[in-house]
């Protein structure tokens, strides 16, 4: 549940950053980066803002610890002439899933799960599922033939995308069509009731074998609501968001809050195309642990944040320093060397391996963008994008409501934030 009280670091944004034309930046030498360069940086979205570009953006970017830039530009709603706050809220879509994936961990630290489980121990509707594999009949027509599974998914499976499950909505698959003709991808449902859709469907590939965005941390969702006997909602308010002081992250925004919600612009500037993101403004059916999550610059911020520094913040340790670096470790191999095969749309990227629950950088160079070997990061459908640099002690959250324009803004600020850095 969202709740009223601003959080600390809100409170600090919205006296840094009043207004969004008149924002600055002031980071001294010692930050290691350019004051100079980061200005230049919110100029340039100030102009993309004012030719229609993007409604406007929240962007925080901190070292050490500390906050070197926060900058608060545009409209948080371009139709209503409504200005963006720092403690404006965005839909974050799959930056949801570093978040689950976290309170997994925690069960893990508690004993509760084991990552070589069987998923099927804890959600017996998922044992014995078939994989289905795509053939050609007499006639030429593709027909999908199901075949045993090699073994069952595990809960590291599922951490890592290595499931054998898809998302019905990406790309076109036999098995795909089966997610649609089942609307296992629905919102109106309930994650009980997502688990007995899913249970109807084959898998698109065998367990352990490719990594394909899919459901799998919307079924870690359902895991965690039917070890801990809460709903999903209410074991990460009692587990994460209220021991980090995420006060305005959560499955909705309730109607007192609802004034600080982003939209995007009704018609996407660029394909022409009417934008549909979720609705936000009341309690879902489905409280999707891959994709439903709002929350602010701020609120990210301090989970980020605890992550760098290696599960703790302010005093509340949510997990080990060698738990968070097992999660950022790269959990599929090397391309080539006995590693997990990528998929026809690996979004991680060159460069980038995957561990559980996040993109992880195996190299510094492959990437087309700049970073550190060992830095991870996500982004959400909608606009969102983080990423932690622990080389560089760094964090950078990009917060907009645009999903047509997402790539270039996330390749656009990582080379931007990277570019500002000075011996």
């Amino acid at each position: 549940m969202i709740r009223s009280t601003l959080p600390a670091l809100a409170v600090a944004l919205l006296a840094a950053c009043a207004a969004p034309a008149n924002t600055q930046n002031t980071a001294p030498l010692t930050t290691g980066f350019s004051a100079t360069q980061l200005d230049s940086m919110s100029a340039r979205v100030r102009a993309d803002v004012a030719q229609g570009r993007i409604p406007g953006a929240v962007y925080l970017v901190a070292r050490n610890g500390s906050i070197v830039s926060t900058q608060t530009i545009g409209w948080q709603d371009a139709a209503g002439k409504v200005p963006m706050r720092p403690d404006s809220i965005f839909r974050i879509y799959s930056m949801s899933k570093p978040i689950v994936s976290v309170a997994v961990m925690m069960m893990v630290e508690d004993g509760r799960i084991q990552l070589a489980d069987p998923v099927s121990k804890y959600l017996p509707e998922l044992k014995n599922l078939r994989v289905g594999v795509e053939k050609t009949d007499a006639a030429g027509k593709p027909v999908l033939e199901l075949v045993p599974a090699h073994r069952e998914m595990t809960v590291q499976d599922l951490l890592r995308h290595t499931s054998g499950l898809t998302y019905g909505v990406f790309g076109k698959s036999l098995v795909k069509e089966e997610y649609k003709r089942l609307d296992v991808d629905a919102t109106e449902q309930t994650n009980t009731e997502f688990i007995a859709r899913l249970a109807k469907v084959p898998l698109q590939f065998q367990p352990g074998t490719t990594w394909e965005y899919s459901r799998s941390t919307d079924v870690l969702g359902a895991l965690l609501e039917r070890v801990s006997g809460q709903t999903l909602a209410t074991h990460l308010q009692q587990r994460i968001f209220t021991p980090l002081q995420m006060k305005d992250t959560g499955f909705w925004v309730p109607p007192a809050q609802q004034g600080r919600i982003a939209e995007p612009f009704a018609v996407d500037p660029d394909s022409k195309v009417p934008v549909g993101l979720i609705n936000v403004r009341r309690a879902p059916r489905l409280e999707s642990g891959g994709g439903g999550l709002v929350s602010t610059a701020a609120d990210y911020f301090r989970f980020a944040q605890m992550l760098l520094n290696g599960g703790e913040i302010d005093g509340v340790r949510l997990l080990s320093p060698k738990t968070v670096a097992y999660m950022t470790a790269d959990h599929l191999g090397i391309v080539g060397a006995r590693s997990l095969a990528r998929g026809a749309a690996y979004l991680p990227g060159p460069g980038y391996g995957f561990g559980l629950g996040f993109g992880t950088r195996t190299g510094t160079g492959e990437s087309a963008t700049p970073g550190s070997v060992g830095d991870y990061y996500w982004g959400g459908v909608g606009g969102t994008y983080f990423w932690v640099d622990p080389k560089e002690k760094t964090v950078a959250i990009w917060m907009m409501q645009a999903p047509g324009q997402r790539e270039y803004y996330r390749a656009w600020f990582r080379n931007t934030v990277y570019s500002a850095m000075i011996p």
